[in-house]
């Protein structure tokens, strides 16, 4: 597997400081239209695949969406998105719902291994889409995945939940008003334990295991890579991983394992391409810890968020400012999508902002180039922790200048 698909240089590092001023354009456009209204009365129409995960956004609540048609290969899952989305068309597959001429953005919620290809489907079919974590699981399909959207110009979102907690909405407006000074180092956390029962009924469905069932932790590392690249828009160029062992993989997963995996839990300490730190922890299974967390260090201000371990939130430094909790930034949304809602609240942020982003005509705040940020180094990680620790440069997928294309 080769890591130097598109090494970053100074003249796609000068062109990288444009796109994140772009970037943060947008995001600063969307979050600060007054009340959250709407840009026009136009209508996206959207297809939701996946009955899961994807039953639990907001399109039918946006005044912007209408949800034209699901899908799901399970047809009590088709059922359940039907009425969750008040929708009177299904499909039996992704293949066939982006043929229908009236969907013109997709919103996929398939199996991870799924999502690069059912992406590139979808945007040689001329659909915009919104896709879950993470991106792809090989540089390959990373690479593939750029090919495709820019050959197509069709929109491209990752739907990263960390992106839009109200914690990292914060750590980020906070860094835009330049009050960390130089944000060097951040620690970024994501823990998902589960008991052997509760390990089965996860992995496993209708007597047969999923896409899960034994899947590398830093295969899915983007609720903790997202910590650092939705505050900064950094990259991370380099890392060593390293990987543990525990009981519960070695009785439930190591037999039959699809993906070769030997690791539980992942631990990977991150360059990124201004010469900070970052430590990246993904667990799966083994451990009591849970939940998703970061912390910020910069040489003024100092954040914390809390965690299931009891950690508080605090905030320090000259330019901390004076708050018991972060804001829910509700005012940032349209009314109807003013509510609570999975991951922290992030779900009607993800839901306005694809809206958003294709009412507007521009690209959303997670778009491909930042979607890769978060996934690719996850891909390499898992190669490091394999070669035991192995420091190893990470790919950089930014959008390449004209003359390289």
């Amino acid at each position: 597997m080769s890591n130097e698909m598109n090494p970053l240089t100074r003249r796609q590092f000068v062109q990288r400081a444009g796109q994140i001023a772009m970037s943060a354009t947008a995001v600063t456009a969307m979050a600060g239209r007054a009340g959250g209204q709407p840009a026009s009365d136009r209508k996206i129409r959207i297809g939701v695949v996946g009955g899961g995960f994807g039953s639990s956004f907001y399109w039918h609540e946006h005044p912007n969406c209408v949800v034209q048609a699901v899908s799901d290969l399970d047809p009590d899952r088709r059922s359940h998105l039907m009425e969750r989305y008040r929708c009177e068309r299904s499909y039996e597959s992704l293949e066939k719902l982006i043929l229908d001429p009236q969907v013109e953005a997709v919103a996929i919620f398939t199996g991870a291994p799924d999502h690069a290809r059912h992406a590139i489907l979808a945007m040689e079919a001329g659909k915009h889409v919104i896709v879950a974590v993470p991106a792809a699981q090989t540089l390959e399909d990373c690479q593939r995945l750029r090919e495709v959207k820019e050959r197509t110009g069709r929109t491209y979102m990752m739907a990263e939940t960390t992106w839009y907690r109200a914690y990292t909405i914060a750590a980020a407006d906070l860094y835009r008003q330049g009050a960390f000074g130089e944000l060097f180092y951040s620690e970024c956390e994501y823990y998902h334990p589960r008991s052997p029962e509760s390990i089965l009924n996860f992995w496993v469905r209708d007597g047969k295991r999923t896409w899960r069932w034994g899947m590398p932790p830093m295969l899915y590392p983007t609720h903790s890579t997202g910590f650092l690249v939705a505050v900064t828009g950094e990259r991370l160029v380099e890392v060593s991983c390293l990987g543990f062992t525990g009981p519960t993989l070695d009785i439930y997963r190591k037999r039959d394992n699809v993906y070769n995996n030997p690791f539980s839990a992942q631990a990977g300490l991150f360059k990124t391409d201004r010469g900070h730190m970052s430590r990246c922890n993904v667990f799966f299974v083994d451990g009591v810890a849970h939940g998703e967390r970061a912390q910020w260090f910069g040489t003024e201000l100092a954040y914390y968020m809390p965690g299931s371990g009891g950690q508080p939130f605090k905030i320090q430094g000259a330019k901390a400012p004076d708050w018991k909790s972060v804001p829910d930034f509700w005012e940032r949304l349209p009314e109807p999508l003013r509510h609570e809602s999975g991951h922290g609240g992030s779900h009607t942020f993800l839901t306005h902002e694809f809206v958003s982003a294709l009412v507007e005509e521009r690209e959303p705040a997670i778009d491909l180039y930042e979607a890769l940020a978060m996934t690719a180094p996850g891909i390499v990680a898992h190669e490091s922790s394999l070669k035991g620790g192995e420091q190893m440069k990470i790919p950089c997928f930014d959008r390449r200048p004209k003359e390289l294309t």
